[in-house]
Order: structure tokens, then C-alpha cells, then sequence
């Protein structure tokens, strides 16, 4: 299961991440060395992307107990909507004076 799911500590390691390639962006921008470590930094923003493309998959991951949870909610809702577009029956009875005319 802890392949399908995204835990807070790993969440926290790619928030890491992404400031740790900002940090280095930064400094190399300030040295003037950007472009001349080109390399690394295609490495780091590859790495980043990989783990990016991990949380987005499993953060969006339905657990089997969420999915059922979420397929009960779904059908509650739309059994009250259906419920809500019929006639309500009442206790209305017509009078005698009340019968068609026809």
C-alpha cells in the first residue's frame, strides 16, 4: 500500500527538493555559472520532475476502502435526487365533490 499512497514525510522530501533546486539555481545565477552547470542542473530538475510525476499519481490514488467510501456517497446522492424528481405520495383523498366531470 505505501506505494500507492504519498505519506507526509515523503511530501515534505520533495517540498525539500524543490527548494534545494531553487537554492542552487539561486547561487549559481549569482556566481554567473547558471549556464556552464547546465548539466547538474538538468539532473536535479530530472529528479525533481520524477518525484513530481510520483506525487501527482498517488496523492490522486483512491485506496480500495476510499474508492468503496466514495462509490456509497455517490449512490446516496443519487438515490436522494432520484427520490427528490418523483411524487411524494400524500394523504390526500378526493372529496365526493371533487370527482371528474368527464
Amino acid at each position: 500500500m505505501s506505494e500507492q499512497t504519498y505519506g507526509d514525510g515523503r511530501a515534505r522530501n520533495l517540498e525539500a527538493m524543490l527548494v534545494a533546486l531553487a537554492e542552487r539555481i539561486q547561487m549559481l545565477k549569482n556566481e554567473g555559472k547558471l549556464l556552464d552547470h547546465a548539466g547538474e542542473i538538468m539532473k536535479l530538475i530530472g529528479d525533481v520532475r520524477s518525484e513530481l510525476f510520483h506525487y501527482e499519481v498517488r496523492i490522486t490514488y483512491d485506496t480500495p476502502e476510499v474508492a468503496e467510501s466514495r462509490r456509497l456517497v455517490d449512490e446516496a446522492k443519487s438515490d436522494a435526487e432520484d427520490t427528490d424528481n418523483k411524487w411524494q405520495k400524500t394523504d390526500w383523498t378526493p372529496d365526493e365533490d371533487d370527482e371528474p366531470t368527464w
